[in-house]
């Protein structure tokens, strides 16, 4: 099922209007109010600044007849289990990232990103026209939840560690913080995985809970200060295309206008792709004063000994974790089917443009 699956600004532009008119035709009308929970503090931008774009747009365009409430973590003190929140209705929605809870229920993990997998323009075409959104809603149909793209990261760094990487045996044993299907794989090559809520990162960094963690990307981590007890950083492998998704209760959401239901729809899928520029023009400026700004900063790639037994671990472990979840294996062939279609295409349209340039 697609839900108001938007395929032209004309279309947008409609609910707009639309939103205008409800000035006239709607002033008298019930006044919806929500609450969305976010696994972010309040102050983790771009993230946080998604949820507030989302709900201001809303505002807006219902002529306030739909406001929603943000509730940042630190309010709300379940950063990780908001999923929870929404599907037995303390909260109309959430914002977090799917693979947060894998350990409940895997068949969520691969909206937000797999491990090699799709670069965010091509997983936003595979949402979107290849099935993507279809088989996501059909994942959370048991949760009695609707799931949409909640804005892109793009391809995100590997990780900050105290020492560097030359071997498999330096990764044996250190503790670890990479959720997702990546945590998987380093668990399966010796590493202690765990996850740590985005407020704790840096705090059990610096007190040795954590040997190594990986985050976002420049625009967010040098903020955080990783590099002052983590010098090593290394480029991205893991999550190339970290989406993360606006989660809304199916019952709320049937109860509402079928405008507010449009415009709400519309907000979610403006704020998310504003989230993906903003992070991207974020990492952009950050990664540019690298070498100046932070120079004791070292930028590593993982060496191929390592990047081959990764890659060896994810083949493994999707087909390990397909055989209990036809849901799963459905997706991530789609996924994997797609990915192949459209890197094609990337290769001409990206790559090829960008290998010529670099000379």
């Amino acid at each position: 099922m697609r839900l108001f699956n938007f395929k032209s600004t004309k279309q947008v532009i409609g609910v707009v209007a639309l939103a205008g008119l409800s000035t006239i035709s709607f002033a008298k009308d019930k006044v919806y109010t929500w609450k969305i929970a976010t696994t972010w503090g309040p102050t983790l931008s771009p993230f946080i600044d998604t949820v507030h774009n989302m709900a201001d747009m809303v505002k807006e365009m219902s002529n306030g007849r739909l406001v929603i409430r943000v509730d940042a973590s630190n309010k709300h003190k379940s950063p990780f289990g908001v999923l929870d929140m929404v599907k037995g209705g303390q909260y109309d929605m959430a914002h977090s990232a799917s693979y947060y809870w894998k350990g409940k229920d895997i068949e969520t993990l691969p909206f937000t990103t797999m491990p090699f997998g799709m670069t965010a323009p091509e997983q936003y075409a595979w949402f979107y026209y290849g099935g993507g959104m279809e088989l996501m809603q059909k994942a959370y149909k048991k949760h009695k939840v609707l799931s949409y793209p909640g804005g892109n990261t793009g391809n995100q760094m590997g990780g900050w560690f105290r020492k560097e990487i030359k071997t498999l045996d330096d990764l044996k044993g250190l503790k670890m913080r990479i959720p997702g299907f990546a945590g998987e794989i380093m668990a399966k090559l010796g590493l202690a995985v765990t996850n740590v809520a985005p407020g704790e990162l840096y705090t059990s960094l610096e007190r040795g809970a954590l040997d190594a963690l990986e985050w976002v990307g420049p625009g967010m981590d040098i903020k955080m200060g990783f590099h002052k007890i983590a010098p090593y950083y290394y480029t991205g492998w893991h999550e190339p295309a970290t989406e993360l998704q606006f989660l809304v209760n199916e019952k709320k959401f049937k109860k509402l206008p079928k405008d507010l239901q449009a415009i709400l729809v519309t907000a979610m899928k403006l704020s998310a792709y504003d989230m993906y520029i903003q992070n991207y023009a974020m990492s952009a400026d950050s990664w540019s004063k690298i070498a100046t700004d932070y120079p004791k900063i070292e930028i590593k790639t993982f060496p191929t000994e390592i990047m081959d037994a990764m890659k060896k671990a994810n083949k493994e472990l999707i087909a390990e974790k397909s055989k209990d979840s036809p849901l799963l294996k459905e997706t991530i062939e789609s996924q994997l089917n797609f990915q192949k279609k459209a890197r094609e295409w990337t290769i001409m349209s990206d790559y090829l443009y960008l290998k010529d340039n670099l000379k």
